[in-house]
């Protein structure tokens, strides 16, 4: 399959495209940056814009104010991200433009330094909106990475098997390995066309879910003990004191929920997670049904997808659950 074949499905969104690519060549320099804790979707497409921009001959500097996950660090140029909590840190200056990914805001991002500058901001969340100066936000898009991989076939630029390869990545993790409603025949043509360009599935496959530490198995052995169902609605939760308690970190939090919408039955699930020190619980929230869970986390300050989405509660935990229970059952 041709770049050119491809791009016959970006027609839809050209004009966006080509607003973006203008900017591109607008400016020699740029800084990349995403969301606090950083998914496959995040640190993929970062990295294979940073490709792209770099055979635009602009120079990119990517700028996370998370540590990246362990499943995700090899990943080809994974060494070229500043792990930072301000943009001004890479960029004393204040003046060079930044591209923000899957952000709804420049505070989704963590980072200090990003006021004043031009921004452009390229997203695929229900709950993405128009905060910078040119703006892509396509809810349609199975991931992020999808909407670099248009940019890189209209820009006519090499799809090196590395920007293949963490494409591919944040496709992958993106659409739930392939299971999420966003996923479609053109993401199919998509991932074929980044494994004929070097992209290799299986180790990815194997490098993202295949690679745990043992502290996120056991994590997940106690979120298992605590699962409650109810019809259709399931639920489980770990406290701070049981991360501590195991060695765990937050990233080994990271697909609980996965195990409890795949429940038969279910058609909502929520994991919570205790935050340290502050009273608060992080919540991942997921449907397989005609519940709009983004709309859910918006009304708690969160967002994500219609069936993929997260938030963050004050606690305690009976609290907590009783607020997003009843969300939930509701379906408001």
């Amino acid at each position: 399959m041709t770049s050119q074949a491809l791009l016959l499905e970006t027609k839809p969104h050209a004009t966006q495209i080509d607003y973006l690519l203008a900017a591109f060549r607008t400016h020699p320099s740029f800084l990349l940056a995403s969301h606090t804790r950083p998914d496959g979707d995040a640190i993929g497409s970062v990295l294979a814009l940073a490709e792209v921009l770099d055979q635009l001959g602009c120079q990119a500097d990517v700028v996370f104010a998370d540590p990246i996950p362990s499943s995700y660090s090899t990943l080809p140029n994974i060494g070229r991200i500043h792990h930072t909590p301000s943009a001004n840190d890479v960029d004393p200056t204040g003046t060079t433009p930044a591209i923000l990914l899957e952000c709804d805001g420049i505070g989704r991002t963590g980072l200090l330094g990003l006021e004043g500058r031009t921004l452009i901001n390229i997203d695929h969340h229900a709950s993405g909106r128009p905060f910078a100066s040119v703006n892509w936000i396509d809810e349609h898009a199975c991931a992020v990475a999808a909407m670099v991989y248009h940019i890189a076939v209209a820009a006519n630029v090499e799809i090196t098997p590395s920007m293949a390869t963490c494409l591919y990545a944040g496709i992958l993790s993106d659409t739930g390995t392939f299971t999420y409603s966003s996923t479609t025949a053109d993401t199919f043509a998509m991932v074929h066309h980044l494994a004929a360009c070097g992209a290799n599935p299986s180790r990815i496959a194997r490098d993202i879910y295949l690679s745990n530490p043992a502290s996120k198995i056991r994590l997940l052995g106690i979120a298992l003990s605590n699962l409650q169902c109810d019809d259709d609605l399931a639920w489980t939760w770990v406290t701070s004191e049981d991360m501590d308690r195991i060695g765990a970190i937050a990233e080994d939090c990271e697909g609980v929920v996965n195990y409890l919408i795949s429940i038969a039955g279910v058609e909502s699930a929520v994991f919570l997670r205790e935050v340290a020190n502050a009273d608060q619980f992080r919540l991942s929230i997921r449907s397989k049904g005609e519940t709009d869970v983004a709309r859910i986390a918006e009304r708690f300050g969160g967002g994500g997808h219609r069936n993929a989405s997260g938030c963050t509660l004050d606690g305690p935990l009976p609290v907590a659950l009783e607020r997003i229970l009843t969300q939930l059952r509701t379906g408001l």
